[in-house]
């Protein structure tokens, strides 16, 4: 009898054998582990490197095997290995980046030079993790401490070098030793070389790693990164994993960004497939390759769109294309060679984020409400809900809510809340008295039944305190007034007001809409998508409804958290809006509009942004990359097609440098290099801190991924999505 609850221990300080990732290969057919099969193509993830504690788990067993020159069965079904990685010690060692160049040949070149130069080691280096791919960086070094690196930077200036850029990177030293396994009590030593296989014992297993879990298998091998977890699996199912890591479709939920995105994720996994060969992997699971995050992540909508573009790729000229993203371009992506070094690409170029076929819907409404304020807050969307749920009657003459409400008129709106509500006490008939707050309070209290709640919830000593400053409040009515302004019903302002004088309409409706909000929530929320003739569709691509309007519509916009009455208004699609329905149409209409702006990323908060950085903070920043001494100041000395700083001058008071593309986010801090910089100065006259005013996220090269959701809210399709990002490609069909 197999024993489900067998636990496994490894003791694995270093496997020296590396695994080296085959190259991709398309077809029908899968590849068998032992019984578990993998459809092709296959792709291998790296996990996570230089492990120290690992514990991977099986939803119904996994087989163990050790893997070198032959194979041994380790545990025939096992629920849970716990993995210990070795005591290699970890140090940290500083280099000098002097330069990237494309070619191999240009670097060695200009190493040599660096050499003869200023002497010491100069060596090159590929970078397997540049977002670009394929860059050959120049580097001296190493150097134990930040301050030799600084020191060398000084002889790497007097030779004419400028832009160099101090980069931290880990060691790992100590000796390897033996893999020792215990299980059920037993020691067991493995070979030194092998690879760990955690291969599912059914189908229908999944192995978990980290709270996550994957589809495929994993292998746990060593690397002169340490120990490395590896997930091996079938192509589209690690995009089912990437896609919604890289566009929410819980919030991005339109099914040919989605689509766009799949084939985008696909043509870079396939491009960069075999990026860290070296390390027996093809890519990272973080986003210096793509967020991946295993079977946890998937959504079904996402999942549809990587099934319905199976072996879609984008190619120019026949080559598939580096298919870079961004998550918002600002309106304006921007070329490859300003934002990562190298030449320009054909097909990464700067384009304008709209779309030249943007649909426009138009919503008009007959509400004769105008503007109300009271107490110092909008009281119109108060208004506008209650009259929306039919508690307000709102007839064709225009009602001034600033008056006096009547005490006739004030029984029928509770009354109208009770029904509304469902609660008992709809024909309630209070007693004839003037409409103040204190009346309206004992009315109130007595109407919604909550004469229990005030004598076991307000104390006599609260009840005083509240109103003493106020003109005389009877003792048999304080309690009443307390609760509705320790409920908030009523506006804290009343503390220091007369509650003896008149309520206007406004007042009770302010007070009526928060009685009934805490009650029952009417509102309902949805994504616009398209209007017709008396009738809006809301909702996402899984699940769209259309909503009738009610003839007598209030129509409310609401822009940075203000709302306000609209005659009519233009909406674009993907605007977030909120309704109440009343006999089944929609009687009132909440539309959240984005910035002003007709760009197809409006919908994303980082559109625009604002960060303040004072100098101390930001020279303290730049330090740790430039020996610049006090900052002076920061200056766009280029920018690209989109406005984004290509090079920025920093200037100290040791000594100026210039720092280019995706760096300057790095140096700066920043969430996007398309800025401005403001200014703020201290009574010296120098700079005391630095406002930039950007927009944007990421590096803004290639598919702008908020960009092509409103796009596709717009009614594009998925081809047409790629082809405005990436100029002169085209989607073929490759498995």
């Amino acid at each position: 009898m197999k024993n489900r609850t067998r636990k496994s221990i490894f003791m694995l300080p270093l496997i020296v054998s590396l695994f080296a990732a085959a190259p991709v290969e398309f077809g029908v057919e899968g590849d068998f582990f032992h019984g578990f099969m993998i459809p092709k193509p296959i792709i291998k993830i790296g996990l996570g490197t230089n492990l120290k504690d690992i514990r991977i788990q099986a939803s119904s067993g996994m087989k163990i095997y050790e893997v070198n020159s032959m194979y041994r069965l380790v545990s025939d079904d096992a629920d849970e290995v716990q993995v210990k990685g070795g005591s290699e010690k970890i140090t940290e060692k500083y280099v000098v980046l002097v330069a990237h160049t494309r070619e191999r040949e240009e670097a060695d070149l200009l190493a040599a030079e660096l050499k003869r130069q200023v002497g010491g080691r100069v060596y090159v280096e590929e970078n397997l993790e540049s977002a670009a791919g394929g860059v050959f960086e120049v580097k001296v070094g190493d150097f134990l401490t930040r301050g030799q690196a600084l020191e060398a930077i000084k002889s790497l200036n007097a030779a004419g070098r400028k832009d160099v850029w101090i980069l931290r990177e880990d060691v790992v030293v100590g000796e390897s030793k033996p893999i020792w396994m215990i299980i059920e009590n037993e020691l067991m030593p493995l070979g030194r070389e092998s690879n760990i296989f955690f291969i599912p014992a059914n189908p229908e297993s999944l192995l978990s790693f980290r709270g996550r879990s994957y589809r495929g298998f994993f292998i746990l091998r060593g690397t002169r990164r340490g120990v490395v977890l590896i997930n091996v699996l079938n192509l589209d199912d690690y995009l089912k994993g990437v896609v919604p890591g890289e566009l929410s479709p819980d919030q991005f939920g339109a099914i040919e960004a989605l689509k766009a995105q799949a084939v985008a994720a696909r043509t870079y996994a396939i491009k960069n497939m075999g990026q860290f060969k070296e390390y027996g992997y093809d890519l990272v699971a973080s986003t210096r390759s793509q967020l991946y995050s295993g079977l946890t992540a998937e959504r079904p909508l996402s999942t549809r769109a990587v099934e319905e573009t199976a072996g879609e790729v984008v190619r120019y000229k026949g080559k598939l294309i580096n298919a870079l993203y961004t998550s918002t371009c600002g309106g304006r992506t921007e070329n490859v060679e300003n934002v990562f070094p190298g030449s320009p690409s054909p097909y990464l170029k700067s384009v304008e984020c709209t779309y030249e076929k943007q649909p426009e819907w138009h919503i008009e409404s007959k509400s004769p409400l105008a503007p109300i304020t009271v107490w110092g807050r909008n009281a119109s969307v108060d208004v506008a809900f209650l009259a929306g749920l039919g508690v307000i009657p709102i007839g064709v003459d225009a009602v001034d809510f600033r008056l006096d409400c009547r005490f006739d008129e004030a029984v029928e709106w509770i009354r109208a809340a009770l029904r509304r509500l469902g609660l008992k006490g709809g024909e309630f008939v209070p007693d004839a008295a003037p409409l103040d707050f204190v009346g309206l309070s004992d009315m109130l209290v007595r109407a919604f039944g909550w004469q229990e709640k005030v004598r076991r919830l307000v104390l006599p000593s609260e009840a005083d305190f509240v109103v003493k400053d106020m003109p005389p409040i009877d003792p048999k009515d304080r309690k009443a007034l307390a609760y509705c302004l320790q409920s908030g019903i009523f506006p804290d302002r009343l503390r220091t007001g007369n509650p003896r004088r008149p309520v206007s309409r406004a007042e009770l409706a302010m007070a009526l809409s928060r009685i009934i909000r805490a009650h029952k929530n009417f509102f309902q929320t949805g994504i616009f998508r398209s209007a017709g003739r008396n009738t809006i569709e809301v909702g996402r691509d899984f699940e769209r409804k259309t909503l009738r309007l009610m003839p007598r519509l209030f129509l409310l916009r609401n822009l940075d958290g203000e709302a306000g009455f609209a005659s009519h208004l233009t909406l674009l699609g993907g605007e977030r809006v909120q309704w109440v329905e009343r006999d089944n149409e929609v009687s009132y209409l909440e539309v959240f509009y984005p910035p002003n702006s007709n760009v197809l990323d409006r919908s994303s908060r980082y559109n625009r942004w604002q960060v303040r950085k004072s100098r101390d903070e930001l020279e303290k920043r730049i330090g740790q990359s430039y020996a610049i001494g006090r900052l002076v100041d920061i200056s766009a000395r280029t920018r690209g097609a989109s406005g984004r700083v290509s090079k920025l001058l920093i200037t100290g008071t040791k000594e100026k440098v210039t720092v280019s593309g995706l760096q300057i986010c790095s140096v700066l801090g920043l969430r996007d290099t398309l800025f401005v910089v403001d200014r703020s100065w201290d009574e010296a006259g120098g700079v005391e801190a630095f406002t930039f005013s950007g927009r944007g996220w990421g590096h803004g090269v290639g598919l702008c991924q908020v960009g092509a959701y409103g796009m596709a809210i717009g009614g594009a399709g998925y081809r047409d999505i790629l082809k405005k990002y990436y100029s002169g490609v085209r989607i073929d069909k490759i498995y």
